[in-house]
């Protein structure tokens, strides 16, 4: 029999050290105004080098489980979004399950969709807390993009940061009361080339040949990845809102991917939203991948912009390439 499916609580963790674009200027060519002006980033957060992605996840579970008021061990789903795993297996998922003191019988994964992950892990825990098979799913966002970018390389090295944010989500009897109203989840292989790390797998095993031409390291298109997002985000959204019979009219805050300010003001104009619906904070925290979403939806929940019954449109864009769009009724 299908639930309905509500959202109990969210939480965050941002690493304690920042880097602003003053201190940039001090490792790379570049500067404050130009990292402003294109990007819109002032600062980024820096996780410490013994401080692995499973332990900033499960920092923001915990504040999601305490909002929630919910213990761990009840818990039969965790999900991890992140392309920055601690290892290639276990997966990151089972050491959250092991930090936070979790069920040891919880069904736990990991999902790798770059920027898009946590709004597919959304869907994907909802279809299966949904399904009856499951209670109380945790979700997660969580990356540490500091250690995948080559930091040579200013454009790249200047638009990530580190974080995770974490969403914990119930099955109800009521099939009608379900946080996720609706969902657009897609991907383009097509396009796998322009937004990569190219060694460090199977295609290429990493060696000291490939280390020393930093093919371990983010590699990015960053035209071409402007072009695709814009239009790929604004086509998602404007197909949830369809399918929920609304308008953007109807949306309290748009929470797009917090890449870079130019792609979220071009969403925005797509979307023809004002622009004081469209939350922002990559100035803070830079581009997080699958993390930005979750933190943004913690930072609106804890500052109050968003009571029981508000439409929150939230879209992402990444590596895959993948894209999606999901519309929460809070």
């Amino acid at each position: 029999m299908f639930k309905g499916v509500k959202i109990l609580g969210t939480g965050s963790y941002l690493p304690e050290k920042v880097v602003t674009n003053f201190d940039l200027e001090k490792i790379v060519e570049t500067s404050d105004e130009w990292i402003r002006t294109r990007t819109g980033i002032e600062e980024r957060r820096i996780s410490r080098d013994d401080e692995p992605t499973s332990e900033i996840a499960a920092k923001a579970a915990e504040e999601a489980l305490k909002v929630a008021g919910v213990d761990a061990k009840d818990l039969d789903l965790i999900i991890v979004a992140t392309i920055c795993p601690d290892q290639t297996f276990p997966n990151t998922a089972c050491h959250v399950q092991k930090r936070i003191g979790a069920s040891p019988t919880a069904m736990c994964f990991s999902m790798e969709a770059a920027c898009t992950g946590f709004v597919y892990a959304l869907e994907t825990a909802t279809a299966m807390l949904r399904s009856g098979y499951h209670k109380k799913a945790l979700i997660i966002g969580a990356e540490e993009m500091s250690k995948l970018v080559d930091w040579e390389d200013r454009s790249t090295c200047v638009l990530f940061g580190d974080g995770a944010g974490a969403m914990v989500l119930e099955a109800t009897d009521d099939v009608n009361d379900c946080a996720l109203v609706a969902s657009s989840m897609h991907a383009n292989g097509n396009y796998t080339d322009i937004l990569e790390i190219p060694a460090g797998g199977t295609l290429q095993p990493i060696t000291p040949e490939l280390i020393e031409s930093k093919a371990n390291c983010l590699r990015m298109e960053g035209q071409a990845v402007f072009k695709l997002a814009v239009t790929s985000m604004v086509r998602a959204c404007k197909k949830v809102l369809k399918d929920a019979n609304l308008t953007i009219d109807d949306i309290k805050w748009l929470v797009p991917h917090q890449a870079n300010m130019r792609i979220i003001s071009a969403v925005g104009k797509g979307l023809g939203i004002e622009t004081e619906k469209v939350f922002v904070n990559v100035n803070k925290y830079a581009n997080t991948s699958s993390a930005t979403v979750p933190i943004a939806l913690d930072e609106i929940a804890k500052s109050d912009l968003v009571k029981g019954g508000d439409y929150v449109l939230t879209v992402a864009f990444g590596a895959g390439l993948t894209w999606g769009a999901a519309l929460i009724k809070w």
